[in-house]
């Protein structure tokens, strides 16, 4: 367990400085969103580009890893679904913080799933966890979008507008471009892996910078019984579901454990500006994800070494 930890440490040492740094040095919200855009759109699609096309596919059990989370993903949902109602009923939920409980609950945050798979595993870890990206993100934003359009937006979207939405993500197609020079067997130049190799190293660490900087930590002093529950969903259901899963698929060792580690991350942060382009309730939201943020850091490292 002290392994998996020191491998946390500078992690989380990272959010923390992001959270500093917006406080004291970068206090302007437009610099984090320029900073969030060139990770999201540049450094990040890069870093799994150059990892995808380069990996070998054929030591990976794509389905078993892939197949464990997606299904982890659509039984925290069906629970979520379920428990709408008690929730209305008991804390008075409405339809907007019910989207919040939702996100908060089934979406991961990919930065910090990259970092701690290959801090602890190396390539073989960010393959994993770049092979989880491709079989999680598209199911998550259409499930996290209906969601908020069935709840909270004031207007529901049309399908077909949702599925454009997704089309864009630009982590979406840099999975698809990596899995196609892969497969096709295209032999990439050296000094364009050394150009997306350059880029995808400032990536990781950049991205938990931005984390760090979107936390509000006054959410931690009377935090909502809502936020409470989505918070053991997420760090304490989830990983139980993803690993249950990967266990049923056969996985063990370093598999399991990056299913385990990608189950357990904190909710992503992009998150947050969808509740706030849709309707749903963001500062609740901003609440969920400081608190997963904060507890991850003594939950993953137990989930982690239980399974590896």
């Amino acid at each position: 367990m002290l392994t998996v930890f020191g491998a946390l440490v500078p992690v989380f040492l990272l959010i923390v400085l992001g959270h500093v740094l917006r406080r004291m040095l970068l206090t302007e919200d437009k610099s984090w969103s320029g900073i969030e855009q060139l990770v999201y759109y540049v450094l990040f699609p890069a870093l799994l580009i150059d990892t995808l096309s380069r990996a070998n596919l054929a030591a990976v059990p794509v389905a078993g890893v892939g197949g464990a989370l997606l299904l982890a993903v659509v039984a925290m949902s069906a629970l979520c679904l379920a428990l709408r109602p008690l929730l209305a009923a008991r804390l008075g939920l409405d339809g907007p913080a019910f989207t919040s409980v939702f996100q908060g609950a089934t979406r991961w945050q990919s930065f910090v799933a990259l970092s701690v798979a290959g801090n602890l595993y190396d390539d073989i870890g960010i393959t994993l966890a770049s092979v989880a990206m491709v079989a999680m993100i598209p199911l998550l934003n259409v499930f996290s979008v209906g969601v908020l359009a069935r709840y909270a937006a004031p207007m529901r979207l049309s399908w077909p507008s949702i599925l454009l939405a997704i089309a864009r993500n630009p982590l979406i197609w840099a999975c698809l471009l990596g899995l196609a020079i892969n497969l096709s067997q295209i032999s990439v130049p050296r000094p364009l892996h050394e150009f997306a190799d350059a880029l995808g190293r400032c990536s990781l660490a950049l991205g938990l910078l931005v984390v760090g900087a979107g936390l509000h930590l006054e959410g931690l002093r009377k935090p909502k019984p809502a936020a409470l529950i989505t918070v053991g969903l997420k760090l304490a259901v989830m990983p139980l579901l993803g690993t249950g899963f990967g266990l049923a698929f056969g996985l063990s060792g370093t598999n399991l454990a990056v299913v385990a580690c990608c189950a357990s991350v904190p909710s992503a942060s992009n998150g947050y500006i969808l509740a706030r382009q849709m309707g749903g309730d963001a500062p609740l939201l901003a609440q969920i994800l400081t608190l997963q943020t904060s507890l991850a850091a003594l939950t993953m490292p137990l989930f982690i070494t239980l399974v590896a």
